[in-house]
């Protein structure tokens, strides 16, 4: 990825104002992005990427061929661009970020150009190439500014929205619902997942100013109406489920949809909620996270069930109240470090965790906070260690317990992510 590496090394990770350069960047590779067909676009705090995840698999059931942009990526770059089931292989990912980096050298003014600007570029182009008939998009942050809202979707989707990235979307939830809300164009229907009063206020006045068609998932579908045999587990992505069946319906006619329903048995969606043996790994990271996350344990194993923890946060987050949450499930906790320059060293975490009532010791790394356990099944049959804190903490987790769902010949470091957040540019 020599273009990627490029960008890692000079490190242009910098938050600037609007989308003038991937604008100018697209129309320096011929404007790929609107000769995508069928592009769903996809924004919110938390379940936007189960939610891209769960549509990519329903719409190839239906007979669909699906190219999916997600962030950030567990284990390997390629994660983040999915086509016909499967992360994009390093050929064309390859060629596609060549083409990119010479439109960037060409162009003086992009100079600054950022690491998740050139990454939705190379999308834009992959999945030009590809000619797919879906295009799914997830923002990286917010969604007015993020690269990615220069699409031109058939439909969009918001979910759930919580208090994250305050520093960059703002410290109320009707700010950020606005900032959520950017992505709704006029005349495209937009799909709101369940969410709290404000939220469904803002979006709403969003839609009805620009004359977007307005819907509200739970309107549309129900948890009862997802299929019993759907991959995903907890209540939350029940949740995300609903909010993508409500989003099919409005995109398919009811022969295709009856097909569509049986991507929910497909769905791979890793490093949430997911069972290795004795080990139980979410990416839970912020307070909605983590109370989506206490209501999946309580839901699956029982209000008084307890773990062991091991967590690694980024040192950005709201870590006392995401453990605040998790501490009533935590019978003693490791603090390991993340693979991400930004994450909080083991001992201040530590502190932070024994400060919320929880007994815990730091680790120098993941690998000795697993050191000497067993990875096999309990002898009831069931997880009792907690992995959690942070995305980068679960590819970790992945990766030292030979889980990753797909071939992985190399390893990306999460630190090209380092300093910024993922939309590219701020306002």
């Amino acid at each position: 990825m020599t273009f990627l590496d490029e960008l890692a090394a000079r490190r242009r990770f910098g938050m600037k104002p609007g989308l003038g350069a991937i604008r100018r960047l697209a129309a320096a590779l011929g404007d790929p992005h609107e000769r995508l067909r069928g592009v769903l676009h996809l924004a919110g705090t938390n379940g936007k990427g189960a939610t891209a995840a769960i549509l990519d698999a329903c719409l190839r059931a239906a007979g669909r061929r699906v190219a999916r942009y997600t962030s950030p990526h567990l284990v390997q770059l390629n994660e983040r661009f999915f086509l016909d089931g499967a992360p994009l292989g390093d050929g064309p990912l390859e060629r596609a970020a060549e083409r990119v980096a010479a439109a960037a050298r060409g162009d003086a003014a992009l100079n600054d150009l950022t690491f998740f600007e050139a990454l939705t570029a190379t999308a834009f182009v992959a999945f030009a190439d590809a000619e797919a008939d879906c295009n799914v998009f997830e923002t990286g942050l917010g969604g007015r500014l993020d690269a990615t809202n220069i699409v031109k979707p058939r439909l969009t989707v918001i979910t759930r929205l919580g208090l994250d990235h305050c520093d960059w979307l703002g410290d109320t939830i009707e700010q950020i619902a606005a900032e959520k809300a950017g992505i709704v164009k006029a005349g495209v229907p937009v799909v709101l997942g369940r969410n709290v009063d404000a939220v469904r206020r803002v979006v709403e006045a969003r839609a009805r100013d620009v004359g977007a068609p307005f819907h509200y998932a739970p309107d549309l579908a129900t948890a009862a109406d997802v299929p019993r045999e759907f991959a995903l587990k907890g209540a939350f992505n029940r949740e995300n489920a609903v909010t993508a069946l409500a989003a099919l319906k409005l995109l398919l006619d009811e022969r295709d949809l009856a097909a569509a329903r049986a991507g929910f048995a497909q769905v791979v969606w890793p490093g949430r909620f997911q069972t290795v043996g004795r080990y139980l790994i979410d990416g839970a990271h912020n307070p909605p996270a983590a109370r989506a996350l206490a209501d999946a344990l309580a839901e699956a194993y029982g209000a008084d069930a307890q773990f062991r923890l091991i967590a690694g946060f980024c040192g950005d987050k709201d870590i006392d109240e995401t453990l605040r949450i998790l501490a009533p499930f935590v019978t003693d906790a490791r603090a390991v470090p993340t693979s991400n320059p930004r994450a909080l060293a083991p001992e201040r975490l530590a502190a932070k965790m024994r400060a919320a009532g929880i007994d815990a010791v730091p680790c120098a790394s993941l690998a000795a906070a697993l050191a000497g356990e067993d990875a096999g099944l309990t002898a009831a049959g069931r997880p009792d260690t907690l992995i959690c804190g942070s995305l980068f903490l679960a590819g970790d987790a992945l990766v030292a317990l030979g889980a990753v769902p797909w071939p992985t010949a190399r390893r990306d470091p999460s630190e090209w992510l380092a300093g910024q957040s993922q939309t590219g540019r701020a306002r």
